[in-house]
Order: structure tokens, then sequence, then C-alpha cells
């Protein structure tokens, strides 16, 4: 398989705006915790249109969320991301296997409305000592298995179910990461199968990983700066506004 042959009617300038998103994406994702399954697909559909993208984004999470993993490394909670990964292995594999046949406007709908609610709903239950337990977290994380096997840009529930865990600020970011690794992989292995993992996505998936590599550490670099308060509301507004970014895209299907 010829890599570069991906890159076929590619013009430089559009690598160019591709390498900038991937690097925004990536210092973005590295503050709020998702960023380029969100951000990317909107300068990857316009080019290779919208069947690539999730393989893409996949491929690409690997190496992303890697580097994001070894920038914050010593903030990650493995016991909450071993329940995560248990919990969304087989789930996270079926929602690739249908991927394509995802109708997503009213589970969109559904679902950026529970993330508007979330961020208010949490506050009051930390306000009241309460939290997601082991259990809650892993039942949560079999539906969350669904929906990021066979969408991209649903990061953002990953980031809520841990917030309302009560994990906060750094601690977030690497554990998603780490749980992050292991759904792109078993995507990737599903995808592969299904024979949808040509040189083009290929190609893609390692320009945005490579250059999304710095942005990790730069953004780390701000978020140990940041005082834990600010770094969750960075958080908050994140899940929100992914939550209206979902009902929007839904309400114009």
């Amino acid at each position: 398989m010829n890599i570069l042959a991906g890159f076929a009617d590619i013009s430089l300038g559009q690598l160019v705006l591709v390498g900038g998103m991937a690097l925004l994406a990536s210092i973005i994702g590295g503050l709020a915790g998702y960023g380029t399954g969100a951000l990317m697909p909107l300068v990857l559909v316009p080019l290779v249109g919208a069947e690539p993208v999730v393989p893409i984004i996949a491929i690409s999470a690997i190496i992303t969320n890697i580097s994001r993993f070894v920038a914050y490394f010593r903030y990650a909670d493995r016991r909450r991301a071993l329940i995560v990964i248990g919990a969304a292995a087989l789930t996270t594999a079926l929602g690739a296997y249908g991927y394509t046949r995802l109708s997503g406007a009213g589970a969109a709908l559904v679902i950026g409305s529970m993330l508007i609610l979330s961020v208010p709903l949490r506050r009051l239950a930390r306000k009241r000592e309460i939290r997601i337990g082991d259990t809650g977290l892993g039942v949560s994380a079999v539906g969350y298995g669904v929906v990021v096997g066979g969408t991209s840009g649903s990061g953002v529930i990953l980031l809520s179910l841990l917030m309302a865990s009560g994990l906060e600020g750094a601690a977030v970011i690497a554990t998603d990461a780490m749980i992050s690794v292991v759904t792109s992989v078993i995507k990737i292995s599903v995808f592969g199968l299904a024979g949808v993992v040509t040189a083009q996505v290929l190609a893609f998936a390692l320009l945005i990983g490579a250059i999304a590599i710095p942005g990790a550490f730069l953004a780390k670099a701000f978020v140990e700066r940041m005082p834990v308060h600010f770094h969750t509301a960075i958080l908050d507004a994140a899940v929100m506004v992914g939550g209206v970014v979902m009902i929007t895209s839904a309400l114009r299907h």
C-alpha cells in the first residue's frame, strides 16, 4: 500500500489547512479533553467525503492520545480507566461495525441535551457530595462504547462521565487519553477487517497524529499553570458546547 498515494488530488494548501487544524485540535483537546474528533471533520469532509472520516480519526487518535497520556501520565486514574475499558470494549466493537448504518439525529438530540444538563446536575451532586460510583460508571460506559464506536466527536461524553465520577483537571485528560487509546485500537481492528482502512485513510491519519504530538505537551504546559477550578470550568464549558453542537446538528437533519 502506497501511503503517499492517499494525498493524490490534495493540494499543498489543503494539507497545510489539515495540519493547522490538527495542531489546534490537539491543543484544545489537551485543555478540554476532546477536540480532534469534533474539529477535524470540519476540514476532512469537504476534502475526502464523510465515509473515511471515522477511521481517519480513529487511527490518528491512537497517536494523539498516546502523546497526551505520556504528557499527563502521573495524573491518570488507572482504576477508573480499566472500569470504562472493560465495560465499553464489546459495545465499541459493535458500534464500529454498524457505524455506517447509524442514524444519529434523534440520538444526538438526546445525548446533547443530557450533556448540557450534566454540568449543572454534576455541580449539584458535588455540592451534596453525590457522585457516580464504579457501578454507575461501568453501566454508563456500556452505552458510551456504542456511541464512540460508531461516531466521530463523541469524546465529550467520556469527559462528562469521568467528571461525574469525581475526577477533575488533569486527571480527566490523562484518564480520557488512556481509555481512548484502547477504544481506538478496537475501532481500527473492526475497520481493518471491514476493509475501510485505505491508503488515503492511513495518510491523513498519520499526518494528523504526527502534527498533534507537540500540541499535547503545549496544552500540558498551560494546564499545569492553571488553578484546578479554572481548568474544571474549561471542561464544563467544553461539555456544554459539545452538547449544543450535537443538538444543532440533530435539528439540521
